[in-house]
Protein backbone atom coordinates (compact mmCIF):
# COMPACT_ATOMS: atom_id res chain seq x y z
CA UNK A 1 0.00 0.00 0.00
CA UNK A 2 1.35 3.44 -1.00
CA UNK A 3 2.04 5.43 2.20
CA UNK A 4 1.57 8.71 0.27
CA UNK A 5 -1.87 7.81 -1.09
CA UNK A 6 -4.91 9.79 0.04
CA UNK A 7 -7.27 8.42 2.71
CA UNK A 8 -9.85 7.76 0.00
CA UNK A 9 -7.34 5.83 -2.09
CA UNK A 10 -6.18 3.90 0.95
CA UNK A 11 -9.78 3.04 1.81
CA UNK A 12 -10.42 1.82 -1.71
CA UNK A 13 -7.28 -0.29 -1.62
CA UNK A 14 -8.37 -1.86 1.68
CA UNK A 15 -11.81 -2.63 0.27
CA UNK A 16 -10.28 -4.21 -2.81
CA UNK A 17 -7.84 -6.25 -0.68
CA UNK A 18 -10.72 -7.47 1.45
CA UNK A 19 -12.74 -8.41 -1.63
CA UNK A 20 -9.75 -10.39 -2.92
CA UNK A 21 -8.69 -12.00 0.35
CA UNK A 22 -11.59 -11.77 2.75
CA UNK A 23 -12.89 -15.29 2.13
CA UNK A 24 -9.46 -16.81 2.68
CA UNK A 25 -9.01 -14.85 5.90
CA UNK A 26 -12.38 -15.97 7.25
CA UNK A 27 -11.75 -19.60 6.31
CA UNK A 28 -8.30 -19.42 7.90
CA UNK A 29 -9.73 -18.02 11.12
CA UNK A 30 -12.41 -20.70 11.23
CA UNK A 31 -9.85 -23.43 10.65
CA UNK A 32 -7.56 -22.00 13.30
CA UNK A 33 -10.36 -21.87 15.86
CA UNK A 34 -11.49 -25.38 14.91
CA UNK A 35 -7.96 -26.77 15.35
CA UNK A 36 -7.54 -25.01 18.69
CA UNK A 37 -10.89 -26.18 20.04
CA UNK A 38 -10.41 -29.66 18.59
CA UNK A 39 -6.96 -29.96 20.13
CA UNK A 40 -8.25 -29.00 23.55
CA UNK A 41 -11.16 -31.43 23.18
CA UNK A 42 -8.82 -34.25 22.18
CA UNK A 43 -6.51 -33.58 25.11
CA UNK A 44 -9.45 -33.56 27.51
CA UNK A 45 -10.86 -36.72 25.95
CA UNK A 46 -7.53 -38.54 26.19
CA UNK A 47 -7.13 -37.56 29.83
CA UNK A 48 -10.66 -38.70 30.64
CA UNK A 49 -10.13 -41.92 28.70
CA UNK A 50 -6.99 -42.74 30.66
CA UNK A 51 -8.60 -41.84 33.99
CA UNK A 52 -11.58 -44.09 33.28
CA UNK A 53 -9.23 -46.92 32.36
CA UNK A 54 -7.33 -46.42 35.61
CA UNK A 55 -10.58 -46.45 37.57
CA UNK A 56 -11.66 -49.77 36.08
CA UNK A 57 -8.24 -51.27 36.75
CA UNK A 58 -8.40 -50.23 40.41
CA UNK A 59 -11.81 -51.88 40.60
CA UNK A 60 -10.35 -55.10 39.22
CA UNK A 61 -7.57 -55.10 41.82
CA UNK A 62 -10.05 -54.40 44.63
CA UNK A 63 -12.45 -57.11 43.48
CA UNK A 64 -9.67 -59.69 43.23
CA UNK A 65 -8.46 -58.78 46.71
CA UNK A 66 -11.99 -59.38 48.00
CA UNK A 67 -12.26 -62.68 46.16
CA UNK A 68 -14.94 -61.43 43.75
CA UNK A 69 -13.41 -63.06 40.70
CA UNK A 70 -16.62 -63.09 38.64
CA UNK A 71 -17.13 -59.36 39.03
CA UNK A 72 -13.42 -58.79 38.44
CA UNK A 73 -13.66 -60.67 35.16
CA UNK A 74 -16.73 -58.70 34.08
CA UNK A 75 -14.94 -55.43 34.86
CA UNK A 76 -11.83 -56.59 33.04
CA UNK A 77 -13.85 -57.48 29.95
CA UNK A 78 -15.30 -53.97 29.94
CA UNK A 79 -11.83 -52.53 30.35
CA UNK A 80 -10.46 -54.62 27.48
CA UNK A 81 -13.40 -53.70 25.28
CA UNK A 82 -13.81 -49.97 25.94
CA UNK A 83 -10.37 -48.90 27.17
CA UNK A 84 -8.07 -51.28 25.32
CA UNK A 85 -5.72 -48.46 24.30
CA UNK A 86 -4.84 -47.61 27.89
CA UNK A 87 -1.98 -49.40 29.68
CA UNK A 88 -4.45 -50.38 32.38
CA UNK A 89 -6.09 -52.90 30.04
CA UNK A 90 -2.79 -54.76 29.78
CA UNK A 91 -2.25 -54.57 33.55
CA UNK A 92 -5.71 -56.02 34.17
CA UNK A 93 -5.18 -58.80 31.64
CA UNK A 94 -1.97 -59.81 33.40
CA UNK A 95 -3.72 -59.80 36.79
CA UNK A 96 -6.59 -61.92 35.50
CA UNK A 97 -4.20 -64.35 33.82
CA UNK A 98 -2.34 -64.76 37.10
CA UNK A 99 -5.57 -65.26 39.02
CA UNK A 100 -6.85 -67.79 36.50
CA UNK A 101 -3.62 -69.78 36.58
CA UNK A 102 -3.72 -69.81 40.40
CA UNK A 103 -7.05 -71.66 40.33
CA UNK A 104 -5.90 -73.92 37.47
CA UNK A 105 -8.15 -72.26 34.91
CA UNK A 106 -5.41 -72.40 32.31
CA UNK A 107 -7.66 -71.87 29.33
CA UNK A 108 -8.76 -68.48 30.65
CA UNK A 109 -5.22 -67.60 31.67
CA UNK A 110 -4.02 -68.30 28.15
CA UNK A 111 -6.77 -66.20 26.61
CA UNK A 112 -5.75 -63.17 28.68
CA UNK A 113 -2.08 -63.60 27.82
CA UNK A 114 -2.96 -63.98 24.13
CA UNK A 115 -4.87 -60.72 24.38
CA UNK A 116 -1.76 -59.01 25.71
CA UNK A 117 0.38 -60.41 22.89
CA UNK A 118 -2.11 -59.13 20.34
CA UNK A 119 -2.83 -55.73 21.89
CA UNK A 120 0.06 -54.50 24.05
CA UNK A 121 2.02 -51.57 22.66
CA UNK A 122 5.18 -52.12 24.71
CA UNK A 123 7.39 -54.92 23.41
CA UNK A 124 8.50 -55.75 26.94
CA UNK A 125 4.92 -56.55 27.90
CA UNK A 126 4.56 -58.74 24.82
CA UNK A 127 7.72 -60.63 25.78
CA UNK A 128 6.45 -61.20 29.32
CA UNK A 129 3.10 -62.45 28.03
CA UNK A 130 4.81 -64.82 25.59
CA UNK A 131 7.02 -66.23 28.34
CA UNK A 132 4.06 -66.89 30.64
CA UNK A 133 1.97 -68.29 27.82
CA UNK A 134 4.81 -70.60 26.73
CA UNK A 135 5.19 -71.83 30.30
CA UNK A 136 1.50 -72.75 30.41
CA UNK A 137 1.81 -74.55 27.08
CA UNK A 138 4.87 -76.42 28.36
CA UNK A 139 2.87 -77.59 31.37
CA UNK A 140 0.17 -78.81 28.96
CA UNK A 141 2.80 -80.70 26.90
CA UNK A 142 2.19 -78.43 23.89
CA UNK A 143 5.89 -78.31 23.11
CA UNK A 144 5.90 -76.95 19.58
CA UNK A 145 3.45 -74.15 20.40
CA UNK A 146 5.58 -73.24 23.39
CA UNK A 147 8.75 -73.20 21.28
CA UNK A 148 7.14 -70.99 18.67
CA UNK A 149 6.56 -68.35 21.36
CA UNK A 150 10.11 -68.28 22.68
CA UNK A 151 12.18 -68.42 19.51
CA UNK A 152 13.39 -64.84 19.88
CA UNK A 153 12.46 -62.02 22.30
CA UNK A 154 11.70 -58.59 20.92
CA UNK A 155 13.93 -56.97 23.54
CA UNK A 156 17.44 -58.07 24.52
CA UNK A 157 16.56 -57.80 28.22
CA UNK A 158 14.53 -61.01 27.98
CA UNK A 159 17.01 -63.03 25.91
CA UNK A 160 18.25 -65.08 28.86
CA UNK A 161 14.73 -65.93 30.04
CA UNK A 162 13.68 -66.95 26.52
CA UNK A 163 16.75 -69.16 26.16
CA UNK A 164 16.16 -70.80 29.55
CA UNK A 165 12.58 -71.62 28.70
CA UNK A 166 13.67 -73.06 25.35
CA UNK A 167 16.05 -75.24 27.34
CA UNK A 168 13.23 -76.37 29.63
CA UNK A 169 11.07 -77.28 26.63
CA UNK A 170 13.86 -79.25 24.97
CA UNK A 171 14.68 -80.96 28.27
CA UNK A 172 11.04 -82.00 28.63
CA UNK A 173 11.31 -83.63 25.21
CA UNK A 174 14.61 -85.33 26.18
CA UNK A 175 16.46 -83.33 23.50
CA UNK A 176 19.52 -83.00 25.66
CA UNK A 177 21.91 -81.39 23.19
CA UNK A 178 19.43 -78.67 22.22
CA UNK A 179 18.63 -78.08 25.89
CA UNK A 180 22.33 -77.76 26.65
CA UNK A 181 22.83 -75.16 23.91
CA UNK A 182 19.83 -73.20 25.14
CA UNK A 183 21.01 -73.20 28.77
CA UNK A 184 24.50 -72.14 27.70
CA UNK A 185 23.02 -69.19 25.83
CA UNK A 186 20.88 -68.33 28.85
CA UNK A 187 24.01 -68.20 30.99
CA UNK A 188 25.96 -66.14 28.48
CA UNK A 189 23.21 -63.55 28.17
CA UNK A 190 22.50 -63.42 31.90
CA UNK A 191 23.15 -60.13 33.65
CA UNK A 192 25.97 -60.34 36.16
CA UNK A 193 24.90 -61.03 39.72
CA UNK A 194 21.47 -62.45 38.90
CA UNK A 195 20.27 -65.14 41.28
CA UNK A 196 19.27 -67.34 38.33
CA UNK A 197 22.89 -68.13 37.53
CA UNK A 198 23.17 -71.01 39.99
CA UNK A 199 19.89 -72.58 38.84
CA UNK A 200 20.87 -72.28 35.19
CA UNK A 201 24.23 -73.89 35.88
CA UNK A 202 22.48 -76.79 37.62
CA UNK A 203 20.20 -77.26 34.63
CA UNK A 204 23.16 -77.17 32.25
CA UNK A 205 25.17 -79.63 34.36
CA UNK A 206 22.18 -81.95 34.47
CA UNK A 207 21.93 -81.99 30.67
CA UNK A 208 25.68 -82.53 30.26
CA UNK A 209 25.67 -85.28 32.88
CA UNK A 210 22.88 -87.14 31.14
CA UNK A 211 24.69 -86.85 27.81
CA UNK A 212 27.88 -88.26 29.35
CA UNK A 213 25.87 -91.08 30.82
Amino acid sequence: MDIYASDEEKGEEIKQWWRDNGTSVIVGCILGITILVGGRYWTTYQQSYAENGSSYYQQVISLLADGNTVEAEDTTQKLLGEFSKTPYAVFAAFEMAKQSATVADFSTAKSYLQWVVANAELVGQIDIAQLRLAQLLLNEVEYQQALDLVEQPQTAAFESLFAELRGDIYAAQSQKKLAQVAYQKALLTLNQGEARQQLLQLKLDDMMGEQDG
